[in-house]
């Protein structure tokens, strides 16, 4: 019988490597927080309806990558390809927006799409991500932007770009639609198989193909800026004013959409040339009708998700990590009757906010101070029947073999000294 494997896609995140995955989760925290946003943990498991209805039907995400069973009740259920159907779905469940102000909600958790695994993309992948659902104003859009901005500063991650378009309302986007289908129709039998079918079922998502060979047909198909509404234009504007007041630099991308149905007016990417043709690290925007497609009141909303697998990689080959946490103490007992001892000085030592790690059963000294080293500890505590009759404990320096005996206090001081 083989022996187990992770299932194709999916993988272990093990130490030293999490480290850097409570890194990046902490920032967002801290930085999130900051701009009044809550944490909102969602199931994992919705109904699969849910995300038909609110990510479009003829999506990629829909049609073809999500994880969907037949429950026993004979309702369909799916592994959450994505988060902000969920998270409106809760906000009209729990009547948020009877709340006085914005809702500014954020998530960090694990979703599921079976596609192709490539770098930085899995098939259970993370997402860090947040809505802020209550106005349809372009400063919520520019501060949402703000936020990124300083998020990815805090963690490290440098040369990133933001891409920016409007994709129009329910008002305008019929007309480019209409304007779309007709220009795709002289050009579709040239096009892959994928956007001849989506020149049918999605037309936008033809302008979000990677096929070299049809980026210069899709160059000569109509731009949708040129079809905005006079509120869509205003909208746009005005988003570009605020973020030019507050300093934020961004490339006007009238060709890019988004790959879910729901958006609307405001979309943007932060993109990272180390990632190649897959190049974006996160994506968002603004889904004003959302709210009302799942049966909802009106509440329009603006939202984005982070890729973190993609992000982590990055700031991995960056060097931007910080590093691992070091053992402060290795503590050595000799003999059984100076285990319970040692285990209570330990705990004091852990208690102070030391990282420290006793000897799990019995060792002799040379080999209890090898293990000591090769896991990188700092000090060696060494704890015996002599050690406890005086309450003066041997504290050993791993890396200049410098020992001194000191008492608990003294080793306290110690291990709080700068390296």
């Amino acid at each position: 019988m083989s022996a187990p494997k992770a299932v194709k896609g999916m993988r272990d995140l093990l130490p030293p490597e999490t480290a850097l995955w409570n890194h990046v989760d902490a920032v967002a925290r801290e930085v999130f927080a900051a701009y009044n946003y809550g944490e909102i943990r969602t199931p994992l498991l919705e109904e699969t309806q849910l995300f038909a209805r609110g990510v479009g039907a003829e999506t990629d995400i829909v049609a073809k990558e999500m994880y969907s069973f037949d429950d026993r009740d004979g309702g369909s259920l799916t592994l959450r390809p994505e988060a902000t159907a969920t998270v409106v779905r809760a906000h009209i469940e729990h009547n948020l927006g009877l709340v006085p102000g914005l809702s500014k909600l954020y998530y960090i958790g694990p979703m599921f799409r079976r596609e192709r695994p490539q770098k930085g993309r899995y098939r259970q992948f993370f997402q860090i991500g947040a809505e802020a659902i209550g106005s349809e104003s372009p400063i919520v859009d520019a501060e949402m932007l703000e936020m990124l901005c300083t998020f990815f500063d805090r963690v490290g991650l440098k040369d990133y770009r933001i891409l920016l378009n409007s994709l129009g309302d329910q008002v305008c986007r019929p007309k480019y639609l209409a304007t779309l289908r007709e220009a795709l129709a002289k050009v579709k039998d040239k096009l892959c198989g994928d956007c001849q079918r989506r020149a049918d079922t999605n037309p936008l998502r033809v302008l979000d193909c990677k096929v070299p060979q049809d980026q210069e047909i899709i160059a000569g198909l109509p731009l949708i800026t040129d079809s905005l509404c006079a509120p869509c234009a205003d909208h746009y504007a005005a988003l570009r004013r605020h973020l030019d007041a507050r300093g934020i630099a961004y490339e006007m991308t009238p060709r890019m959409v988004r790959g879910l149905d729901y958006y609307t007016r405001t979309t943007f990417e932060f993109v990272h040339g180390s990632l190649g043709a897959q190049n974006s690290v996160l994506g968002g925007g603004r889904y004003d009708g959302l709210s009302e497609v799942l049966g909802g009141p009106k509440a329009p909303g603006i939202g984005f998700s982070i890729g973190e697998d993609r992000l982590v990689y990055l700031l991995a080959e960056s060097g931007a990590a910080p590093s691992p946490a070091a053992l402060d103490a290795y503590v050595v007992w000799l003999g059984d009757a100076a285990f319970t001892h040692a285990a209570a000085v330990a705990r004091r030592l852990r208690a102070a906010g030391h990282r420290v790690e006793v000897q799990p059963e019995p060792y002799k000294m040379r080999r209890a101070l090898e293990l000591a080293s090769k896991q990188g500890a700092r000090f060696a505590l060494i704890i015996g029947d002599n050690e406890i009759a005086s309450q003066r404990y041997p504290l050993k320096n791993l890396a200049t073999g410098e020992q001194k005996e000191l008492n608990e206090q003294e080793i306290l001081a110690a291990l709080a000294a700068p390296r």
